[in-house]
């Protein structure tokens, strides 16, 4: 028995490295996507394009716009003079917010009055424009705060102190900390979520075509006359994309760790293991489209249809929790969700099997369903 696997999974290595095509598709696609998802694909917002509008013109409004110009996230690229000016700023897309003061800005500030400061934004592009929003904001807050406690340091000299005196006012400051992602990169977030999407794409298509193109060129009518049952035939079609899937993994790991100095704070051992069982849905997947396709056009229309909609409900690039509540459950029938949950986590928080045990059992349970019901349907004959 174990030497009819070997010679099936020596003739199936043998066929991909003879095939040139093959041989790409091992390497390219995996190095590709992770050079765009590293390097493309960011939801950072650096040196944001906005626009100043000082219809005050005191020092104190022009202290503020120094402070915007101060800021590493933002670019005043326009100093519009009306509200015409910034209309059509934001109207052709030159600038991703405007910040206006009206006149009085200083009156108000001078008297201890609220002042007010008007952010515009360009809502065509959500993502960004809340964070250019954000950044504008917390500028100005900080601007705003700056200026109470001068006052407030002034206070005590205006009603005839000698000496300064120290007030000390009640409050609640809140300091933020952000754990696993400090510096909030979202490369660090995408780039491990990679790792997910390759293997799917690698494994189940290659799976997937390698039974259906023995159908076309016709050798599986040879297999058909050989003493190869059918469990040695599909152990010896799904073992060569396994260890390959295993090679992808240890590479785009390795090119996320060298190229773009992804954390790594978690086990090998523990992404090794859940990437053997991720392996077993994916094989199975594949094993199951080869059953109902009878050519390779169909095998990978096949794995277009399965691979977008996991894709999309596994929290690799949209929360789950942002999406409708029945869709959400709906995600926990995607072996994929769990993976990338335990890659994010041995990534970047560093979490051991102790804490990511459930995605692991529920991804071995997905693997081996998927697998047992792919092998039910696999035969060993011609439909």
């Amino acid at each position: 028995m174990w030497s009819r696997i070997r010679e099936i999974i020596r003739k199936e290595f043998l066929q991909v490295a003879r095939e040139p095509r093959m041989r790409v598709v091992l390497v390219v696609p995996p190095v590709l996507q992770l050079i765009l998802f590293g390097y493309a694909v960011s939801l950072d917002l650096d040196n944001a394009r906005i626009a100043w509008m000082d219809q005050d013109g005191t020092p104190q409004s022009r202290e503020l716009g120094a402070s915007l110009e101060l800021s590493p996230y933002l670019t005043i690229a326009a100093r519009p003079r009306d509200g015409r000016q910034v209309q059509e700023l934001l109207d052709r897309g030159e600038v991703l917010a405007a910040v206006r003061v009206d006149p009085g800005f200083a009156r108000d500030l001078l008297r201890g009055l609220p002042a007010e400061v008007q952010v515009l934004v360009d809502g065509a592009n959500s993502n960004t424009a809340s964070l250019a929003a954000q950044y504008a904001s917390e500028v100005v807050a900080a601007f705003g705060r700056r200026i109470q406690r001068e006052q407030t340091a002034r206070q005590p000299l205006a009603r005839g102190l000698v000496t300064p005196v120290s007030l000390s006012l009640p409050g609640v400051a809140a300091e933020s900390r952000v754990w696993f992602n400090p510096d909030l990169r979202s490369r660090n977030y995408f780039v491990p979520g990679v790792i997910v999407n390759i293997l799917m794409l690698v494994t189940m298509s290659l799976t997937s075509l390698a039974v259906v193109r023995e159908k076309e060129i016709g050798t599986l009518e040879q297999l058909m006359v050989t003493p190869l049952r059918p469990v040695e035939l599909m152990i010896g079609k799904t073992v060569p994309f396994a260890l390959i899937g295993l090679f992808d993994l240890v590479l785009v790991t390795s090119l996320a760790l060298a190229i773009f100095h992804i954390p790594f704070r978690g086990s090998a051992l523990v992404l090794l293991a859940s990437g053997v069982c991720y392996l077993m849905t994916t094989l199975g997947a594949g094993l199951f489209i080869s059953t109902v396709s009878h050519t390779q056009q169909q095998a990978m229309m096949a794995s277009f249809f399965f691979t977008m909609p996991a894709f999309m409900l596994s929290g690799f690039a949209f929360p789950i929790r942002n999406m409708p509540e029945w869709i959400q459950y709906l995600t926990y029938l995607n072996p994929l969700r769990y993976f990338v949950e335990i890659v994010r986590g041995v990534f970047l928080r560093g979490s051991g099997a102790d804490v990511l045990w459930p995605q692991m059992t529920a991804l071995f349970a997905f693997g081996l369903l998927i697998l047992l019901f792919s092998a039910s349907r696999f035969h060993k004959r011609l439909d």
